[in-house]
């Protein structure tokens, strides 16, 4: 079946798509285990089609410890059984693709668990086959760890291991050891493990940590940099490993030739894309325009620069144009919430009464960004980060930092559905592995189906403008000045003009329409209409003017 669809799929499909990610594990649960399953999003993907989507993108599902929730994957070739069997993903996949859905998958490949079956033998013995499978190294003469270099999730990057007597690397866990992709051999297995997926016909790969992959060979030390955390998503002031510039524990020059590679075998199957996860501090643009430029690499990055807190004209404005100076042929996916970040309506109000309003102007101005987005589960409600007490916690980042950092549990509880079942609809059983707050319970899927104007069918609606207008697809997009707080831009494509104006304050503004642009033809968005008076654009707070050229 896949070998058939591939044919009748345009191998740009990419180019402007809108991915959905599902968090299987808070999706919808079948068995009342209280933690959600395949077959569970295989009931669910006719909501997810109803947006107007046109890919989902899941998050890891392979065999797992799930000590980092299935980021640490002891076989990637099979499903975990909390979530079900390789039938229940080809079932799941089948009723995608009969949906008009494409299908991406998470590949976590810059670390295993330490439970898998490489890593195990690998620290049997300096000497076993594949003993130079992963990061070791000697410590220092005083037994100190070879470098300076620190996990993102606390502590040194480094664990000793007594029967080796030689130090692992390990960006994350302790239980999750990094692979030495200067190893060919590692390179061999990790494309065998993408092929297993593109032979069941999976359409394509969300790689996670994808600058990750390599270290420096000659194992320098980190420099010391502190820098401004504001959109650095992930990586906060909480957390020490934001005060290294990270020059030789990632982003190495090494990893071109090896997406080289990965970009070779999916090219040699149809209509298969990848989208790159870069999270590189300051650099990340430069890291993306690296990975996505010359066709021959990744199809597409995204970075955590609009997964901060800022939500202002300036810096929209500045992100993009940074990306368009510097990603010549390119392409980016923006995305304003996903499972490691505070969700995004939580991020941008600054008053519970503007959580519609602001989760519909999100989706808005996400729709007429020029690229392809990802949208995350449950902000099609506008569901805002849930408050959870310490032990509720099951994200061991969380756990570290807390109370500074409270972790990523906040945006990974489970998804809503009715509002008046026991778990919003979520679970048969007695408890969910994080507990459904009472406010996103309200916010049900079919308390949102009985209101014209509800969130959800905002996004609906707003897709639908999206998907009717090919300029908003691929076409270019140039910025207009203006001295005021206000993003304006033009979207054209064989002569389709559409003119945005956000107004992301909270205040109303006028905007003098330029005479240079000619007729200017209001166009209602859905939820927003747009006024001119006397040659002036009229914005409310919170509001976008559109108008065709």
């Amino acid at each position: 079946m896949a070998s058939e669809m591939a044919t009748t799929v345009d191998a740009n499909w990419w180019r402007g798509a809108v991915i959905y990610q599902i968090y299987p594990r808070s999706f919808q649960d079948t068995t009342g285990d209280g933690l959600g399953d395949i077959r569970g999003i295989t009931e669910r993907l006719p909501h997810v089609a109803s947006l107007g989507v046109d890919a989902i993108w899941l998050s890891p599902f392979f065999t797992s410890p799930m000590a980092d929730m299935g980021y640490d994957v002891s076989d990637y070739c099979n499903v975990d059984p909390m979530f079900g069997t390789l039938a229940d993903f080809d079932e799941m996949m089948e009723e995608a693709h009969r949906l008009g859905l494409k299908v991406i998958i998470d590949q976590v490949i810059s670390h295993t668990s330490d439970r898998h079956p490489w890593f195990i033998e690998s620290r049997s013995s300096r000497t076993n086959p594949k003993a130079d499978w992963y990061v070791w190294a000697d410590p220092k003469p005083d037994g100190t760890a070879p470098t300076n270099w620190l996990s993102i999730f606390g502590g040194p990057g480094w664990e000793w291991d007594g029967v080796r007597k030689q130090y692992y690397m390990h960006n994350f866990l302790i239980s999750q050891p990094d692979l030495n992709f200067h190893n060919p051999e590692v390179q061999d297995a990790m494309l065998d493990t993408v092929r297993f997926w593109l032979d069941r016909g999976v359409d394509g790969f969300r790689l996670d940590t994808v600058n990750y992959y390599f270290h420096d060979k000659q194992l320098r030390n980190n420099p010391p940099m502190v820098y401004d955390t504001e959109g650095a998503g992930m990586e906060t002031d909480t957390n020490p490993y934001s005060m290294q510039n990270h020059l030789y524990d990632k982003t190495q020059p090494e990893n071109i030739e090896f997406l080289k590679r990965l970009r070779s075998l999916l090219d040699s199957y149809e209509a298969r894309a990848t989208v790159g996860e870069v999270g590189d501090g300051p650099r990340s643009l430069n890291t993306l325009a690296l990975y996505t430029t010359g066709n021959d690499k990744l199809h597409m990055c995204y970075t955590f620069d609009f997964l901060g807190p800022a939500f202002d004209a300036s810096y929209i404005r500045n992100v993009m144009t940074t990306v368009a100076d510097t990603v010549s042929n390119g392409w980016v996916c923006w995305a304003f919430s996903n499972h490691d970040v505070i969700r995004h309506v939580t991020r941008f109000i600054e008053a519970p009464e503007e959580q519609d309003r602001v989760a519909k102007l999100s989706i808005t101005l996400l729709s007429v960004l020029r690229g392809s987005i990802c949208l995350y589960q449950g902000e099609e409600l506008g569901l805002t980060e849930a408050e959870l007490e310490f032990e509720d916690l099951r994200d061991p980042y969380g756990i570290r930092f807390w109370p500074a950092f409270k972790g990523r549990d906040g945006c990974r509880t489970p998804m809503v559905w009715e509002a008046q079942a026991p778990h919003a609809g979520f679970t048969t059983g007695s408890k969910t592995w994080l507990p459904v707050p009472t406010d996103h319970a309200s916010r049900a899927v079919d308390a949102h189906e009985a209101m014209p104007d509800s969130v959800l069918n905002h996004y609906r609606a707003t897709l639908a403008f999206r998907k009717a207008h090919a300029a908003l697809i691929d076409g270019d997009m140039t910025f207009l000045d203006t001295n005021q707080d206000l993003l304006a831009f033009v979207r054209e494509k064989r002569g389709e003009k559409l003119l945005f104006v956000f107004n992301l304050t909270r205040q109303p503004q006028d905007f003098t329409l330029p005479t240079r642009l000619g007729d200017v033809l209001p166009v209602d968005l859905p939820g927003f209409t747009s006024r001119i008076e006397a040659g002036v654009a009229k914005l409310d707070a919170l509001d976008v003017f559109c108008a065709r050229l």
